[in-house]
């Protein structure tokens, strides 16, 4: 069975390839279908992976499956959340990973409470108009360190550091960082509902 992938990320993409393959889905990124990218105008994680799973599907005539991931900080009430792909533009950077890491360590830089969760929420619908979507939701605790560590990864991977691994993210091995972060954790809670309502 196919499904689209609402977003161009080739990370994502390359994560959730790996995470639905064993259930013998392909699955496409919407640019390869030139699709374009759905507006994300609600405040919450849900509601926006939803708006891109039904813009896709509708778009394609195919299921599809739509992430909305962020990092949400304590000390800033939750932000950056739905807003994490661009928050270092609001201190005038260009958006990028690179500039968003700076800019956060930059605001925390006299913070002594660091920590923070970065939370994934994978929507999927059969159709645009499905009635029931399967929601899925991971999440990972850790606390922004005071500089960035180690390669693998994208976006904040290397400030999150995990105390359970006693490393960031981004020092993790990819097996071990796939099956233990947040966008692993919802893939596994969204590859058991696909399973038992879409596939059994």
């Amino acid at each position: 069975m196919k499904i689209v992938l609402a977003s161009g990320n080739k990370g994502k993409l390359a994560e959730l390839r790996a995470m639905l393959e064993p259930l013998g889905l392909e699955l496409i990124a919407q640019s390869e279908l030139g699709i374009p990218e759905a507006a994300e105008p609600f405040h919450t994680f849900v509601e926006n992976a939803l708006a891109k799973a039904r813009h896709a599907a509708e778009h394609s005539g195919l299921p599809a499956i739509a992430d909305d991931a962020g990092l949400c900080v304590d000390a800033f009430g939750g932000r950056p959340g739905v807003d994490t792909a661009y928050y270092a533009t609001q201190f005038g950077y260009e958006k990028g990973d690179d500039n968003n890491v700076r800019a956060l360590l930059e605001q925390m830089k006299d913070l002594s409470h660091r920590r923070a969760a970065m939370v994934s929420t994978l929507v999927a619908v059969r159709s645009a108009q499905d009635p029931e979507p399967l929601i899925a939701v991971g999440r990972v605790t850790g606390e922004i360190s005071r500089e960035p560590a180690g390669s693998n990864g994208f976006g904040f991977d290397p400030v999150m550091y995990i105390p359970e691994f006693a490393q960031t993210f981004a020092q993790l091995p990819v097996a071990v960082k796939n099956a233990n972060s947040h966008r692993g954790r919802a893939a596994r809670a969204m590859v058991d509902l696909m399973r038992e309502r879409w596939l059994s």
